[in-house]
């Protein structure tokens, strides 16, 4: 059974024209496939907040992640900073996707190239109480990498 699906306004922007909506590539697609409104040339190593030529207004209480595209990101070693991403809900400028080259030859991303995935998810509110002592578990204090021993 699927949930039902949240309602989120998109306005397209002058450089987006002509560009796909955001969509699911399949029925069981997590993600939906976002392009790029822009080309460019990315350098190893080189970063860039690509422009997507759409801004959202997401309801209240959800976010929207963005995650990368596993194809780009195991044939050219292309992916995107700060994964996921949170474009929360009340921000209503242009979505950009930090795509950063970790591979050893520059990529050119090309207007209307799927370069990322983004994702709506749910936001749980949550508030921090200060107490003096924490409950014990077996793990305790063991930081990075203390379970796999």
């Amino acid at each position: 059974m699927t949930a039902p699906a949240i309602q989120i306004a998109l306005k397209r922007l002058p450089h987006g024209q002509g560009l796909p909506l955001p969509s699911y590539a399949s029925l069981g697609a997590a993600g939906l496939d976002v392009v790029a409104a822009e080309d460019l040339l990315l350098t190893p190593g080189a970063r860039h907040a690509v422009a997507t030529g759409f801004a959202i207004a997401i309801p209240a209480g959800f976010e929207v992640q963005v995650r990368p595209r596993s194809g780009l990101a195991l044939k050219h070693g292309i992916t995107c900073l700060n994964t996921p991403g949170t474009i929360d809900s009340d921000y209503r400028g242009e979505v950009k996707v930090i795509l950063a080259n970790l591979g050893s030859e520059a990529f050119e991303v090309k207007r209307g190239e799927r370069i990322a995935q983004l994702v709506p998810a749910a936001v749980q509110p949550a508030r921090f109480v200060e107490v003096e002592t924490l409950d014990d578990t077996s793990r305790g204090a063991g930081g990075f990498g203390s379970t796999g021993r």
